[in-house]
């Protein structure tokens, strides 16, 4: 039995290390994707996990499956495609460390996953299904994780969602709005950024959480960047700061917040709704923390702290 089953991007992350003196970037590869780095923090964190995805029969789609499986993440269900390339992302930093996507995928592998490509007895032997809305931008992804979240759903999984909102990836902001508005109705756990609660809404962190427990959600968690995360469901909500660190590279770290705050979850043995403020508090100091010391690496997975760091770090700021 999986505590988690995730079913979505897995990439390669060509991130930025330097310009030279006609502004073109030394870039450095990295495994990303951010349902893969959700399971990633899930594993390190002592949970069952597996991934349903593709890639490309490439040097990246290799490295990649590699990378999933010495992360703890089972991948019987990570296909690999002769027809398309690995998708790649192109990582830019600007002076705070805040980063800027492009993408080569027109298409790429992980959108060409097909519903009859995935075994439905791995959704059956899982706690948890995960997505995001990135498998929602193309077809056949778009379909294969609509059938993959009604299966969820009719099996009595619970089920968590990150938008994960790339403006290069959507035909149009409209388009992303319906398709992020739909995985918001089908989720019982949600993780948004303030940012997305922007895009969607143009309201306050607060007001946004009450939307998607509004549109079906028992659980939101708000991460608000380097002010911290606020989380609420029917009967609490609970807000608390990050850790002083020194941020390299912020990318993963949302991706990471999720994992660890879906790690404490599980282990508390409730429902999203019965969760208290305590509990939330149990979440989001532990996700927090951990989210921020990844920062302090470049890349995502291999930024995951270890428990005992995350706890350390705990220990010094609440």
């Amino acid at each position: 039995m999986y505590d988690v089953i995730a079913l979505g991007e897995l990439l390669v992350d060509l991130a930025e290390r330097a310009k030279d003196e006609n502004g073109y970037p030394t870039l450095a590869a990295n495994p990303g994707g951010a349902p893969g780095n959700f399971l990633a923090a899930l594993s390190a964190y002592g949970k069952k996990t597996a991934f349903l995805a593709k890639v490309g029969d490439d040097t990246f789609g290799h490295l990649l499956t590699g990378t999933m499986r010495r992360a703890g993440i089972d991948t019987r269900g990570i296909l690999i495609s002769s027809d398309t390339f690995t998708t790649l992302a192109f990582v830019t930093f600007d002076a705070h460390g805040d980063r800027s996507f492009a993408f080569a995928r027109k298409p790429g592998a992980d959108t060409q996953l097909r519903w009859e490509e995935i075994d439905p007895a791995m959704l059956a032997e899982s706690r948890v299904f995960h997505f995001g809305s990135l498998s929602c931008t193309d077809e056949p992804a778009r379909s294969a994780t609509q059938s993959a979240v009604a299966y969820a759903r009719a099996h009595g999984k619970l089920v968590t969602y990150d938008p994960n909102y790339r403006p290069p990836l959507w035909k149009t902001e409209q388009e992303a709005k319906e398709q992020i508005l739909w995985g918001l109705r089908q989720a019982d756990l949600v993780k948004i950024s303030d940012e997305e609660v922007q895009f969607l809404w143009g309201c306050s962190p607060e007001q946004g959480a009450e939307r998607v427990l509004a549109l079906g959600a028992k659980l939101v968690m708000v991460t608000l960047g380097p002010k911290g995360c606020f989380l609420k469901n029917a009967q609490a909500e609970y807000r608390c700061g990050c850790p002083q660190v020194r941020t390299v590279d912020t990318t993963g770290a949302g991706d990471i917040f999720g994992g660890s705050a879906v790690s404490r979850f599980l282990e508390l043995g409730k429902t999203p709704e019965q969760l208290t403020q305590e509990d939330l508090a149990y979440m989001a100091r532990y996700a927090s923390a951990a989210a921020s010391l990844s920062t302090e690496k470049s890349g995502a997975i291999p930024s995951i702290p270890a428990k005992e760091a995350v706890l350390q770090k705990m220990q010094e700021a609440y």
